[in-house]
């Protein structure tokens, strides 16, 4: 029986190592991108032994694929979230519009999806597609409203490649250059959370506008962070051993 104990628990050591050395990687990726990350970056700052990452993970490479495969899957959960929670009764265009400002809202408060993906297309001049559920599960439902839409809306038809790439570049803007967004309001204010609310108000404007949206359901909130579900980023650890 202890020995069971004993290995059941280095199971769950072995495991808890693996995502600590993820979310430190994660973090590094973020911070300093791909190529100006090494596994000995990671070891130092995780606490392990260089040749523990590589029994772990093999790669640098490797890491990196497993940290967007999490990434991807929990944006993929919290996009389900949004979808869950869209108010009964809703009509196509009061779906598309509660749907976007949700999603930029998390993607303006955690930055990590779009820092990674900002490197990764730099790196390996691809887009990886966090946002549109390439299984195709979020993605039929997104197109299935729009479709409903466009029908609604024939003389003003949506494109919702054109709605994507507009969160991305208010995500990816805010992320990249704070320091500019801060400027931008600094006769107003210089609280970093105020400012980053100003930036989704924009985005907010221009969502109630193209989707003409009633201005009783226009969503008003105190700060960005109101409007994000409590979905804790984590990284999977089998949680069976």
């Amino acid at each position: 029986m202890n020995e069971r104990k004993q290995g059941r628990r280095s199971a769950q050591d072995a495991e808890k190592t693996k995502c600590d050395i993820l979310r430190v990687a994660t973090d590094l990726f973020c911070e300093l991108g791909y190529e100006r990350v090494s596994l000995r970056n990671i070891s130092d700052k995780a606490g392990v032994s260089h040749s523990l990452i590589r029994h772990h993970f093999g790669s640098k490479d490797k890491i990196w694929y497993a940290i967007s495969d999490e990434l991807h899957q929990y944006m993929v959960s919290y996009m389900r979230t949004i979808i869950a929670n869209i108010p009964d009764g809703a009509k196509a265009n009061e779906k598309l519009y509660f749907f976007v400002v949700r999603l930029l809202a998390h993607m303006l408060v955690s930055k990590q999806p779009i820092q990674f993906i900002a490197d990764a297309v730099r790196q390996e001049d691809a887009l990886f597609d966090y946002f549109i559920d390439q299984s195709g599960e979020i993605e039929s439902i997104v197109f299935a409203i729009a479709d409903a839409y466009n029908e609604e809306n024939p003389d003003s038809p949506i494109k919702i490649w054109e709605i994507k790439w507009q969160m991305i570049m208010f995500a990816h803007g805010a992320a990249s250059m704070t320091p500019f967004m801060q400027e931008t309001w600094s006769d107003e204010t210089r609280e970093y959370e105020q400012c980053l609310l100003k930036h989704w108000e924009m985005f907010n404007q221009m969502m109630v506008t193209r989707f003409n949206i009633d201005p009783s359901l226009v969503t008003i909130p105190k700060k960005v962070s109101d409007l994000v579900y409590d979905i804790p980023c984590e990284f999977h650890c089998d949680s069976s051993l």
